[in-house]
Protein backbone atom coordinates (compact mmCIF):
# COMPACT_ATOMS: atom_id res chain seq x y z
CA UNK A 1 0.00 0.00 0.00
CA UNK A 2 1.23 2.96 -0.93
CA UNK A 3 1.97 6.11 1.57
CA UNK A 4 -0.18 8.85 2.11
CA UNK A 5 1.12 12.00 0.36
CA UNK A 6 2.35 14.50 2.55
CA UNK A 7 0.96 17.70 3.42
CA UNK A 8 4.52 19.19 4.05
CA UNK A 9 4.49 22.01 1.12
CA UNK A 10 8.28 21.47 0.70
CA UNK A 11 10.89 23.97 1.34
CA UNK A 12 8.72 26.88 0.19
CA UNK A 13 9.13 29.28 3.21
CA UNK A 14 5.85 31.41 1.78
CA UNK A 15 3.90 28.25 1.09
CA UNK A 16 4.59 26.99 4.61
CA UNK A 17 4.00 30.47 6.43
CA UNK A 18 0.62 30.69 4.45
CA UNK A 19 -0.39 26.73 5.63
CA UNK A 20 0.36 27.73 9.14
CA UNK A 21 -1.81 30.77 9.55
CA UNK A 22 -4.44 28.63 8.30
CA UNK A 23 -4.30 26.57 10.47
CA UNK A 24 -4.18 29.06 13.23
CA UNK A 25 -7.70 31.00 11.26
CA UNK A 26 -8.93 27.42 11.88
CA UNK A 27 -8.16 27.02 15.42
CA UNK A 28 -9.40 30.51 16.38
CA UNK A 29 -12.53 30.58 14.60
CA UNK A 30 -13.22 27.16 16.28
CA UNK A 31 -12.23 28.63 19.62
CA UNK A 32 -14.35 31.31 19.01
CA UNK A 33 -17.57 29.71 18.30
CA UNK A 34 -16.98 27.79 21.31
CA UNK A 35 -16.23 30.77 23.26
CA UNK A 36 -19.65 31.92 21.96
CA UNK A 37 -21.93 29.00 22.71
CA UNK A 38 -20.24 28.75 25.86
CA UNK A 39 -21.22 32.74 26.66
CA UNK A 40 -25.06 32.07 25.22
CA UNK A 41 -25.43 29.52 27.77
CA UNK A 42 -23.82 30.98 30.98
CA UNK A 43 -24.90 34.37 30.03
CA UNK A 44 -27.66 35.06 27.43
CA UNK A 45 -27.79 38.84 27.85
CA UNK A 46 -24.37 39.79 27.18
CA UNK A 47 -24.58 37.41 24.05
CA UNK A 48 -27.45 39.43 23.23
CA UNK A 49 -25.51 42.50 23.80
CA UNK A 50 -22.49 41.07 21.72
CA UNK A 51 -24.94 40.03 18.52
CA UNK A 52 -26.31 43.36 18.16
CA UNK A 53 -23.04 44.67 18.47
CA UNK A 54 -21.81 42.28 15.50
CA UNK A 55 -25.43 43.00 13.67
CA UNK A 56 -24.62 46.97 14.02
CA UNK A 57 -20.87 46.54 12.54
CA UNK A 58 -21.61 44.42 9.99
CA UNK A 59 -25.15 47.22 9.06
CA UNK A 60 -23.49 48.61 6.07
CA UNK A 61 -21.88 45.79 4.64
CA UNK A 62 -25.14 43.72 4.72
CA UNK A 63 -26.71 47.13 3.12
CA UNK A 64 -24.83 46.79 0.45
CA UNK A 65 -24.37 43.25 -0.55
CA UNK A 66 -28.23 43.28 -0.78
CA UNK A 67 -28.44 46.55 -2.63
CA UNK A 68 -26.20 44.86 -5.13
CA UNK A 69 -27.94 41.69 -5.11
CA UNK A 70 -31.86 43.07 -5.56
CA UNK A 71 -30.53 45.14 -8.66
CA UNK A 72 -28.76 42.04 -10.42
CA UNK A 73 -31.79 40.87 -9.79
CA UNK A 74 -33.83 43.16 -11.42
CA UNK A 75 -32.11 43.75 -14.28
CA UNK A 76 -33.74 41.72 -16.84
CA UNK A 77 -37.22 43.37 -15.93
CA UNK A 78 -35.57 46.53 -16.24
CA UNK A 79 -34.52 46.01 -19.75
CA UNK A 80 -37.34 43.93 -20.70
CA UNK A 81 -39.96 46.96 -19.22
CA UNK A 82 -37.58 49.50 -21.40
CA UNK A 83 -37.68 46.91 -24.37
CA UNK A 84 -41.71 46.75 -23.96
CA UNK A 85 -41.63 50.99 -23.60
CA UNK A 86 -42.56 51.27 -27.05
CA UNK A 87 -45.59 49.63 -27.33
CA UNK A 88 -47.13 50.47 -23.99
CA UNK A 89 -46.75 53.99 -25.11
CA UNK A 90 -48.63 53.52 -28.06
CA UNK A 91 -51.55 51.50 -26.49
CA UNK A 92 -51.39 54.65 -23.69
CA UNK A 93 -51.63 57.17 -26.66
CA UNK A 94 -54.71 54.89 -28.05
CA UNK A 95 -56.31 54.99 -24.84
CA UNK A 96 -55.85 58.73 -24.13
CA UNK A 97 -57.74 59.44 -28.00
CA UNK A 98 -60.15 56.89 -27.12
CA UNK A 99 -61.00 58.82 -23.54
CA UNK A 100 -60.71 62.15 -25.15
CA UNK A 101 -63.61 61.22 -27.49
CA UNK A 102 -65.70 59.84 -24.81
CA UNK A 103 -65.37 62.84 -22.72
CA UNK A 104 -66.69 65.09 -26.07
CA UNK A 105 -69.44 62.89 -26.41
CA UNK A 106 -70.24 62.89 -22.68
CA UNK A 107 -70.24 66.98 -23.09
CA UNK A 108 -72.09 67.43 -25.96
CA UNK A 109 -75.29 64.49 -24.58
CA UNK A 110 -75.00 66.34 -20.92
CA UNK A 111 -75.72 69.76 -23.11
CA UNK A 112 -78.50 68.15 -25.51
CA UNK A 113 -80.19 67.16 -22.18
CA UNK A 114 -79.92 70.18 -20.97
CA UNK A 115 -81.67 71.76 -23.37
CA UNK A 116 -84.18 68.43 -23.35
CA UNK A 117 -84.91 69.49 -19.65
CA UNK A 118 -85.40 72.97 -20.31
CA UNK A 119 -88.26 72.20 -23.05
CA UNK A 120 -89.49 69.69 -20.85
CA UNK A 121 -90.51 72.02 -17.98
CA UNK A 122 -91.93 74.51 -20.80
CA UNK A 123 -94.45 71.85 -22.28
CA UNK A 124 -95.35 71.18 -18.93
CA UNK A 125 -96.10 74.75 -17.99
CA UNK A 126 -98.22 74.74 -21.38
CA UNK A 127 -101.76 74.49 -21.38
CA UNK A 128 -102.32 74.59 -25.40
CA UNK A 129 -100.49 71.80 -27.56
CA UNK A 130 -96.60 72.32 -28.48
CA UNK A 131 -94.38 70.68 -31.03
CA UNK A 132 -90.87 69.29 -30.18
CA UNK A 133 -88.65 69.36 -33.37
CA UNK A 134 -85.40 70.15 -34.68
CA UNK A 135 -83.52 73.14 -36.20
CA UNK A 136 -81.92 71.19 -39.46
CA UNK A 137 -80.23 74.24 -41.11
CA UNK A 138 -79.94 78.30 -41.26
CA UNK A 139 -79.08 80.79 -43.67
CA UNK A 140 -75.48 81.73 -43.99
CA UNK A 141 -74.90 84.58 -46.61
CA UNK A 142 -78.39 85.79 -47.57
CA UNK A 143 -79.07 89.03 -45.53
CA UNK A 144 -82.70 87.19 -44.61
CA UNK A 145 -82.74 85.24 -41.20
CA UNK A 146 -84.15 81.56 -41.20
CA UNK A 147 -83.77 78.58 -40.33
CA UNK A 148 -85.05 74.93 -41.25
CA UNK A 149 -87.47 73.22 -38.96
CA UNK A 150 -87.96 69.17 -38.90
CA UNK A 151 -91.66 69.69 -38.77
CA UNK A 152 -94.20 71.07 -41.20
CA UNK A 153 -98.43 71.04 -41.57
CA UNK A 154 -98.21 67.11 -41.04
CA UNK A 155 -96.98 67.07 -37.52
CA UNK A 156 -99.11 70.66 -36.70
CA UNK A 157 -96.77 73.34 -37.39
CA UNK A 158 -98.38 76.29 -39.04
CA UNK A 159 -97.41 80.02 -40.33
CA UNK A 160 -97.29 82.56 -37.40
CA UNK A 161 -96.94 79.90 -34.39
CA UNK A 162 -93.84 81.18 -32.17
CA UNK A 163 -91.04 79.02 -32.25
CA UNK A 164 -88.44 79.25 -28.81
CA UNK A 165 -86.27 77.10 -27.16
CA UNK A 166 -85.02 76.95 -23.20
CA UNK A 167 -83.09 80.16 -23.26
CA UNK A 168 -85.88 82.43 -25.45
CA UNK A 169 -87.42 83.26 -28.04
CA UNK A 170 -85.96 82.25 -31.73
CA UNK A 171 -88.53 83.33 -34.30
CA UNK A 172 -92.14 82.47 -35.58
CA UNK A 173 -92.96 80.25 -38.40
CA UNK A 174 -92.56 82.02 -41.81
CA UNK A 175 -93.50 78.94 -44.37
CA UNK A 176 -94.31 75.37 -43.73
CA UNK A 177 -94.29 72.72 -45.86
CA UNK A 178 -95.65 69.10 -45.16
CA UNK A 179 -92.89 68.14 -43.59
CA UNK A 180 -90.42 70.76 -42.82
CA UNK A 181 -91.23 74.39 -42.12
CA UNK A 182 -88.97 78.38 -42.33
CA UNK A 183 -88.89 80.16 -38.95
CA UNK A 184 -87.77 83.65 -39.61
CA UNK A 185 -85.80 84.57 -36.83
CA UNK A 186 -85.73 86.95 -34.34
CA UNK A 187 -82.62 88.75 -36.26
CA UNK A 188 -84.69 89.34 -39.47
CA UNK A 189 -84.91 92.50 -40.26
CA UNK A 190 -88.64 92.07 -41.05
CA UNK A 191 -89.25 90.18 -37.50
CA UNK A 192 -90.64 92.71 -35.17
CA UNK A 193 -91.96 91.73 -31.44
CA UNK A 194 -93.82 93.91 -28.80
CA UNK A 195 -91.59 93.71 -25.91
CA UNK A 196 -90.92 94.91 -22.75
CA UNK A 197 -88.28 95.49 -19.90
CA UNK A 198 -88.94 92.88 -17.75
CA UNK A 199 -88.43 94.97 -14.30
CA UNK A 200 -90.95 97.93 -15.12
CA UNK A 201 -92.92 96.69 -17.87
CA UNK A 202 -90.97 100.06 -19.97
CA UNK A 203 -92.87 99.12 -23.84
CA UNK A 204 -91.04 98.90 -26.48
CA UNK A 205 -90.64 97.16 -30.44
CA UNK A 206 -88.17 94.77 -31.33
CA UNK A 207 -86.63 94.92 -34.79
CA UNK A 208 -84.08 92.31 -36.21
CA UNK A 209 -80.80 93.77 -37.40
CA UNK A 210 -79.34 91.34 -39.93
CA UNK A 211 -76.10 90.72 -37.92
CA UNK A 212 -76.80 88.57 -34.91
CA UNK A 213 -78.54 91.74 -33.46
CA UNK A 214 -81.81 93.11 -32.93
CA UNK A 215 -83.02 96.90 -32.63
CA UNK A 216 -85.12 98.22 -29.78
CA UNK A 217 -87.13 101.38 -30.02
CA UNK A 218 -88.87 102.69 -27.13
CA UNK A 219 -92.77 103.31 -27.68
CA UNK A 220 -92.88 106.49 -26.25
CA UNK A 221 -90.51 109.28 -27.77
CA UNK A 222 -89.45 110.22 -24.79
CA UNK A 223 -85.84 109.96 -23.63
CA UNK A 224 -84.62 106.42 -24.43
CA UNK A 225 -85.33 105.22 -21.28
CA UNK A 226 -83.01 101.52 -21.53
CA UNK A 227 -80.11 100.85 -20.25
CA UNK A 228 -77.29 98.03 -21.16
CA UNK A 229 -77.70 95.06 -18.99
CA UNK A 230 -81.69 95.22 -19.41
CA UNK A 231 -83.33 92.05 -19.84
CA UNK A 232 -86.07 91.95 -22.49
CA UNK A 233 -89.30 89.89 -22.46
CA UNK A 234 -92.41 89.57 -25.13
CA UNK A 235 -95.17 91.93 -24.10
CA UNK A 236 -98.20 89.71 -25.57
CA UNK A 237 -99.13 92.98 -27.44
CA UNK A 238 -100.51 91.63 -30.85
CA UNK A 239 -102.09 88.15 -29.61
CA UNK A 240 -98.96 86.43 -31.60
CA UNK A 241 -96.47 85.86 -28.43
CA UNK A 242 -97.71 84.75 -25.01
CA UNK A 243 -96.16 87.20 -22.90
CA UNK A 244 -92.60 87.03 -20.19
CA UNK A 245 -90.78 84.94 -22.75
CA UNK A 246 -87.14 86.06 -22.55
CA UNK A 247 -86.32 87.90 -25.74
CA UNK A 248 -82.87 89.88 -25.63
CA UNK A 249 -80.38 91.24 -23.40
CA UNK A 250 -79.49 95.22 -24.12
CA UNK A 251 -75.57 95.37 -25.07
CA UNK A 252 -75.56 99.87 -26.02
CA UNK A 253 -77.45 102.45 -26.04
CA UNK A 254 -77.14 104.14 -30.29
CA UNK A 255 -79.00 107.52 -29.94
CA UNK A 256 -83.21 106.99 -29.65
CA UNK A 257 -82.37 103.00 -30.03
CA UNK A 258 -80.71 100.27 -27.68
CA UNK A 259 -78.77 97.47 -29.23
CA UNK A 260 -79.26 94.18 -28.15
CA UNK A 261 -78.16 89.97 -28.12
CA UNK A 262 -80.90 87.54 -28.39
CA UNK A 263 -81.10 85.55 -25.74
CA UNK A 264 -81.59 82.51 -27.41
CA UNK A 265 -79.17 81.63 -30.07
CA UNK A 266 -79.94 79.77 -33.00
CA UNK A 267 -76.23 78.36 -33.44
CA UNK A 268 -76.09 76.89 -30.26
CA UNK A 269 -79.74 75.42 -30.09
CA UNK A 270 -80.64 72.05 -31.79
CA UNK A 271 -84.38 71.45 -30.02
CA UNK A 272 -87.15 73.81 -30.07
CA UNK A 273 -90.77 73.61 -29.17
CA UNK A 274 -93.28 75.27 -31.76
CA UNK A 275 -96.06 77.04 -29.30
CA UNK A 276 -99.50 78.22 -30.35
CA UNK A 277 -100.62 81.47 -31.40
CA UNK A 278 -101.35 83.28 -28.16
CA UNK A 279 -104.63 85.22 -28.92
CA UNK A 280 -105.59 83.84 -32.36
CA UNK A 281 -108.99 85.14 -32.18
CA UNK A 282 -107.60 88.49 -32.36
CA UNK A 283 -105.20 87.65 -34.91
CA UNK A 284 -106.43 87.72 -38.17
CA UNK A 285 -104.95 86.62 -41.16
CA UNK A 286 -102.78 83.64 -39.58
CA UNK A 287 -100.10 84.28 -42.71
CA UNK A 288 -99.53 87.44 -41.86
CA UNK A 289 -99.60 87.36 -38.15
CA UNK A 290 -98.21 90.65 -37.33
CA UNK A 291 -99.57 93.78 -38.91
CA UNK A 292 -95.88 95.24 -39.52
CA UNK A 293 -96.92 98.66 -40.69
CA UNK A 294 -98.60 99.35 -37.51
CA UNK A 295 -95.82 98.40 -35.29
CA UNK A 296 -93.45 100.32 -37.54
CA UNK A 297 -95.67 103.57 -37.08
CA UNK A 298 -95.91 102.63 -33.20
CA UNK A 299 -92.15 102.74 -33.03
CA UNK A 300 -91.69 105.79 -35.10
CA UNK A 301 -90.27 103.97 -38.18
CA UNK A 302 -91.44 105.09 -41.73
CA UNK A 303 -92.93 102.45 -44.05
CA UNK A 304 -90.15 101.61 -46.67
Amino acid sequence: MAPPPSRRPGHNRKAQYGLFVSYVIAVAGALLGLLLIIISVIDPTGFAVIRNSAAEITRPVSATLRTLVSGIGSADEQILAYVRAGSQNAALRRQVDANRTRIIEAAAIEQENRQLKRLLKLTESENDKTIAAHMISSTASSTRRFARLSAGRRQGVMPGQPVRAGEGLIGRIYEAGPNTANILLLTDPENIVPIRRARDNVAGISTGRGDGSVEIRPISMAKNPFRPGDTMVTSGTGGLYRPNIPVAIILRIDGDTAIAIPLANPARVDTVIVQQIFQPSIMGDVEDPLNEADLRNQSGQTEP
